[in-house]
């Protein structure tokens, strides 16, 4: 059974940094495209970053662009996040996401989905 479980979202304070985690089992971690998503309230669910199997090739959306970082480590199927300078416009519920194929930006081109780690970052 493929499971994936993100952890390390918490209430931050404006400027400050996190790093999220996404624990893979039940998959091909190593072969799989991974990407980070996130929804807030109200609103519809926005890639935030993508990264190929073999880490050489990593994107982000504009939004986060020079603030996050993905990384991945296929000897412990985990993917992470790094978030620095956090804003209020980062506030969501964060998301990891795998797929065969190439990196995308859509939601629907995902095959497997985590449950989400709430990220709050106050004013």
């Amino acid at each position: 059974q493929v499971q994936l479980v993100e952890s390390g979202g918490t209430l931050v304070q404006a400027g400050g940094s996190l790093r999220l985690s996404c624990a893979a089992s039940g998959m091909p971690f190593s072969r799989s495209s991974m990407g980070w998503f996130r929804q807030a309230p109200g609103k519809d669910r926005e890639w935030v970053a993508g990264i190929t199997w073999r880490a050489d090739g990593t994107y982000y959306a504009p939004s986060v662009k020079g603030r996050f970082t993905i990384s991945r480590d296929n000897a412990q199927n985990t993917m992470y996040l790094q978030m620095n300078s956090l804003e209020p416009e980062d506030t969501a519920a964060y998301y990891c996401a795998a797929r065969q194929g190439s990196v995308s930006t859509r939601v629907y081109e995902y095959d497997y989905w985590g449950r989400g780690t709430q990220v709050t970052v106050s004013s």
